[in-house]
This record gives structure tokens, sequence and C-alpha cells, in this order.
């Protein structure tokens, strides 16, 4: 019995702190607080891990770009992995706003790469996806994104839309809170620590723009 009463004393409180870190195969590390630390980790991608996303022609190369792969606070209130794919050159920067979005437990809804939406921005936004490279034109437009060179990043599409003043809000889903005066989880304001942050970093807002307000788009060189 008392050889039982260890090995449980061992096991239960691995159980107890949900399953291992994918990043490290262990346990996730705790802070002082007991929660869970961030974590995140950069790789070099292929046009296969692109998939849709990247096509021959586009204006930067896989070489260029990197796998991004952080830690996020879910709206369930749990702990969750997701990957943004960005340029090579921003790839700790972001790591880095991440992180603090992360300890200011900035609520994120999902982060996938946009090929898992056959890297159509509309398809998403709608899913209020959180993503970076997508080798597309601008919205409305013939020129590339700045999400094609992988400096751009689009957080909480639906909390934060892009909206004009003729009336246009996307996503269409995102019209609640195309009144910024409301307050919601995941919102990104200016003057905001997620505006701050990402200025740190060198990266401008959406939101600052005067037509379009584009609330869930940095990067890094404001268009």
């Amino acid at each position: 019995m008392r050889r039982i009463a260890l090995l449980v004393g061992i096991v239960l409180p691995l159980a107890l702190t949900g399953c291992l870190d994918p990043t490290t195969g262990r346990p996730p590390a705790r802070g002082a607080s007991g929660v869970a630390a961030y974590g995140s980790t950069v790789s070099t991608v292929t046009a296969a891990d692109l998939g849709s996303s990247w096509r021959s022609g586009c204006p930067v190369g896989p070489s260029q770009l990197r796998r991004v792969r952080v830690h996020y606070w879910g709206y369930d209130g749990t702990r969750h992995q997701g990957d943004l794919i960005v340029r090579s050159t921003e790839a700790q920067h972001i790591a880095d706003v991440f992180g603090k979005l992360y300890d200011a437990r900035f609520q994120i809804q999902r982060i996938h790469p946009v090929q898992a939406y056959g890297s159509d921005d509309d398809a998403s936004m709608a899913a209020n996806n959180t993503s970076a490279f997508n080798c597309r034109a601008v919205t409305g437009g013939t020129s590339w994104s700045e999400h094609s060179y992988g400096t751009a990043v689009d957080i909480n599409p639906v909390q934060n839309p892009y909206v004009t003043r003729s009336g246009t809000v996307l996503p269409p889903s995102g019209k609640p809170w195309a009144d910024r005066s409301v307050r919601a989880p995941g919102m990104v304001k200016h003057g905001g620590s997620v505006w701050q942050w990402f200025r740190g970093i060198g990266w401008e807002w959406g939101g600052d723009w005067s037509n379009p307000k584009d609330h869930q788009h940095f990067s890094l060189n404001g268009r």
C-alpha cells in the first residue's frame, strides 16, 4: 500500500497539470503564480508547409519565412498553441509580442495558418482566426497585401473588424464591434497594451487609418 501511495503521489500532479507541452515533450513550465509559462519556437518552413498560401511569383519565398509557434489564452479560458507564419526578420519580435499577450491573459479565439481555411481571407476572418502570412492582394485592390511579405498579423477579426465609412464591415459578424466604444475581451484599442507592444517592435495599427479602419491589422510598414 505504501508503494501504491507513493506512485499516486507522483502521477497525480502530472495529471492535474494537463497534457504535455508539445514544444518540449514535458509538462509545461510554471511561473511563480503556478500558471503555465509562455513558450514559443521559431522554425523554417517549406513550400509544402505553406500549402495554398504561397505560390511561385509571390514577393517572398519559403526560405524568407518562419513558423512561430506560440502559446495563447483562448476564449474558453484555457491555454492553447498556434502557428503564425511571418518574415524571418520579424519572427522573434512576433514571438516576444505574443509572449506579452499571453502574460496579460489577452484572449484569442484561435491561431491557425490561413491554409487551414483554403487561404481564403474571408473564411479565415469569419472563423475569427488570428493569422499572418497569406500571398494575396490587398482588400479591394490588386497590389500585394503586407501579408504577402510576412510582415502583417490580423488579430481576432470578429472583435476587431475592417470598417469603411460607407458601412462595410468585414467579417460581417464583426458588426457589433464596429462601435469601438464597446468593450469585449480580445479587442485592440488605440493606446492600449496590444497597440503599445506592437509599436514597441516598430509595427503600426490599421485602426489608426482614416478610411478604412482595419482594427485587426498590424504591419511593419503601416500599410
